[in-house]
């Protein structure tokens, strides 16, 4: 099977600060892979760098067969940058959603805006998807009138009206309170079990052990063990990564 995603020797720079090292992965289509590691490790640094919501300073990224080269620039680029975000849904740790619009026009914006699509396929879209997340009955409301999980679960029907190929979730829990966790984490769970291909930044170890086809660890902005979370979790192979799951069982 093709990889969706192919990342070739990624480089990223912060001024003299080495963040990635010569990171390469793949990912098959289905796939759902979690990334984790310390704090500054490089993982959403990593994420961003996919969509170039960062610009990477070398290497190769490869989604769906589109294949941009960091080191080339100009108006080829910026047109295939376009294109390989169209590709990627993206969920942050803050909801991003905007105030002023409804749960429903927080949906369809993208699809509208973006995609030239006539409004009505756009609400008929944005409304499945809020379904698939258990937002549909707060279509009409306004963020402010949300908790944090159901903004996360609007924010994940925002990404996936898109039809991206592939979702990335940076930490997508981490600006929660405790208790509101379990139902974006449940969501996810779901989206995993309908075949949604999906790179996860999470510090959810008991996610990762139940929902994750493989685990990605990085240290000091390399990858430094990877693996089937079965294997991974009793048998970790590098001290680093010994150190990072006794932190999580403690």
């Amino acid at each position: 099977m093709n990889p969706i995603i192919k990342i070739s020797h990624l480089d990223k720079y912060f001024g003299k600060l080495h963040v990635l090292k010569d990171v390469s992965l793949e990912l098959v289509p289905k796939e759902v892979c979690c990334l984790i590691g310390r704090s500054g490790s490089g993982k959403s640094t990593l994420l961003r760098c996919i969509n170039f919501l960062e610009e990477p300073s070398a290497g190769i990224i490869e989604v769906d067969g589109l294949e941009v080269h960091v080191e080339v620039k100009g108006k080829q680029r910026r047109q295939l940058v376009h294109d390989l975000r169209l590709k990627t849904g993206m969920v942050f740790q803050e909801f991003n959603l905007f105030p002023h619009l409804s749960v429903i026009e927080n949906v369809i914006e993208g699809p509208i805006t973006v995609n030239n699509m006539d409004k009505t396929k756009a609400i008929e879209i944005a409304e499945m998807n809020l379904e698939r997340v258990g937002m549909l009955g707060k279509r009409d409301e306004y963020p402010n009138r949300l908790s944090g999980g159901q903004k996360q679960r609007v924010a994940i029907a925002r990404a996936l009206a898109m039809g991206p190929k592939v979702m990335l979730f940076d930490e997508p829990t981490s600006a929660l309170d405790p208790e509101l966790i379990g139902e974006v984490l449940t969501v996810m769970k779901k989206l995993a079990e309908e075949g949604t291909t999906m790179l996860v930044v999470t510090h959810e170890m008991g996610f990762a052990q139940e929902v994750a086809d493989r685990i990605i660890v990085l240290a000091d902005g390399q990858i430094i063990e990877q693996g089937r979370p079965d294997q991974l979790f009793s048998n970790p192979q590098d001290k680093r990564t010994q150190a990072l799951l006794e932190r999580y069982h403690n």
